[in-house]
């Protein structure tokens, strides 16, 4: 048997010993278990509240004391009560409720958005398929294919300063027909 083994043997039968024995066992009982739960029990409940699950489980434990079975692990049995205790408590919570203030209003997109992007982005496709090709690739490049300038210049084989005019007149020349599109 390795050490860890006895220890947790050793502590097992003190364990059960401080359940099934007289009320002056419980605080060695307490003092065996309660990490045990408050470990298992952080996984269930908010931290905040593990130490309430705790004290109630050991209540449970000491008033269902005479149910304790000797043959069987005090751990398994008391991790038990200690799991139902916790479905207890987050059942008897009160589900958050939001303000109605906050409902009010819906969040998030109600379709007039989806609408007014999807005729803004009918009003750009027409704008860019009015360019001249050179200056539609490449602000088709920059912005569809998130190149930089020079990634776009060594892609199409031309100087940086060309990419730059081609982008910036193709843009100028799409603002104006959008514009133009909107008066």
């Amino acid at each position: 048997m390795t050490a860890r083994a006895a220890v947790t043997a050793r502590a097992a039968v003190t364990a059960r010993a401080a359940v099934t024995e007289g009320p002056l066992a419980t605080s060695e009982c307490y003092a065996r278990l309660r990490p045990v739960l408050q470990s298992y029990l952080r996984h269930l409940v908010p931290a905040d509240d593990v130490d309430d699950v705790v004290q109630a489980s050991f209540v449970d434990l000491w008033r269902t004391r005479a149910r304790c079975d000797p043959a069987r692990s005090v751990e398994a049995w008391a991790l038990t009560i200690a799991r139902r205790r916790a479905i207890d408590y987050l059942r008897s919570r009160p589900l958050p409720a939001a303000p109605l203030g906050d409902l009010a209003e819906p969040p998030g997109d109600d379709g007039r958005d989806h609408a007014t992007r999807f005729a803004d982005a009918a009003e750009l496709r027409s704008a860019l398929s009015a360019l001249p090709w050179p200056q539609r690739e490449a602000i088709e490049l920059a912005y569809y294919g998130e190149l930089s300038q020079r990634e776009i210049a060594e892609r199409l084989r031309v100087p940086v300063g060309t990419i730059k005019a081609r982008t910036a007149r193709g843009l100028r020349r799409v603002r104006q027909t959008l514009t133009a599109a909107r008066a």
